[in-house]
């Protein structure tokens, strides 16, 4: 990729460490040029104008402007660059974080300390700033997730979707770019008394509370973090706390979550070819595996094993996905059972639970 082709990217941050500390990493990547930093979204403004980046990374907590209200200021004037929000995550500043990708930010990183080598830091930085480019020209096209949900209204749920005492069987949904929001397209229209659901979306630690807290107002059903080694029950929704690995196990009182910090798959942590492999695993033939919008191939492999254990395995249409990378790389290996548009999907779900054996 030639330098006219490169991502042209727009550090803005107040702090001087975290803005050499993010253009440093960048630089490392031969795709990706910093074409400026700034910092307070004042300047900031002037510098799109005149640099027209692809790419900005934000800070929320800014001097004479907050990134939040720039950000909502980019989205009424309908501004085609792309924003991978880069935030201290404390619980109170993913709540804002949360805020932040309601109001269009592609991606949320926790902000670089002192001590984060730009080592450490690049492989995650690059790939969330790549998979925010990727996303820019269907971002601006999407639905907004709850007008998709009620296109498709789920029908009634018939007996043999609901989860019966020693049911078997599970759902895992795996997401990335694009996948907050395909995840409250989804789960807020699913009924409440299905098998369990597990949940990994690539985010960071913090943020995956804020998350599973929104989507836990939005259901009819409880939606919260996984903790380690407790009950997988019916009629719960259990999201992967970031920075961890989501696995089910198999125990002789039915399904029992494992937590692990091992080291990150696909540069992920947590990882849903690794909740989906142990999911073929516990669950077998009684598993049904989604995949939702993301970059990459998380999931493929997964689905493999879910499909040789004799699941069932969805993935969302390429077009209604912000990223149509980790469905794809499931539909190239030959080992999805069907694909569907987001809208469709909650219908699609309880179809295929009617399929799985109980």
């Amino acid at each position: 990729m030639d330098k006219k082709q490169r991502i042209k990217v727009l550090v803005v941050d107040d702090s001087a460490l975290v803005r050499k500390t993010i253009t440093d990493t960048l630089a490392l990547d031969p795709e990706i040029e910093v074409v400026g930093v700034a910092n307070d979204p004042l300047i900031a403004m002037e510098k799109v104008t005149r640099l027209q980046p692809d790419v900005m990374t934000l800070d929320m907590e800014m001097p004479r402007m907050d990134g939040l209200t720039y950000l909502r200021q980019m989205q009424k004037e309908r501004s085609p660059v792309a924003v991978v929000v880069i935030s201290s995550l404390t619980q109170q500043g993913s709540g804002i974080a949360l805020e932040a990708m309601d109001a269009g930010a592609c991606e949320v990183l926790a902000k670089p300390d002192g001590s984060t080598s730009v080592g450490a830091l690049a492989a995650k930085l690059t790939f969330h700033v790549k998979a925010a480019y990727a996303a820019k020209q269907r971002f601006r096209h999407q639905p907004n997730a709850q007008a998709l949900a009620a296109l498709s209204p789920v029908k009634a749920s018939s007996q043999s979707v609901q989860a019966q005492r020693g049911d078997r069987r599970l759902v895992v949904i795996g997401a990335s770019t694009g996948g907050v929001e395909a995840l409250r397209a989804v789960l807020p229209a699913l009924p409440a008394g299905l098998p369990p659901i597990l949940v990994v979306q690539h985010i960071p630690a913090f943020f995956s509370k804020a998350v599973a807290d929104r989507l836990n107002t939005l259901t009819p059903y409880e939606v919260r973090e996984a903790v380690d080694d407790e009950p997988i029950l019916p009629g719960q929704c259990l999201v992967a706390p970031g920075n961890y690995h989501l696995m089910v196990v198999s125990g002789p009182n039915g399904y029992r979550t494992r937590l692990t910090q091992s080291p990150p798959v696909h540069h992920c942590r947590p990882a849903v070819d690794l909740l989906f492999r142990s999911a073929a695993a516990a669950a077998g033939r009684h598993s049904l595996a989604v995949l939702l919008t993301g970059m990459g191939s998380d999931g493929a492999l997964g689905m493999q094993a879910i499909r040789q254990a004799g699941g069932i395995n969805l993935t969302e249409h390429e077009d209604s996905c912000i990223i149509y990378g980790m469905p794809r790389a499931a539909v190239q290996l030959g080992v999805v059972d069907k694909t569907v548009m987001l809208d469709r999907m909650p219908q699609a779900i309880l179809d295929a639970l009617a399929g799985v054996p109980a």
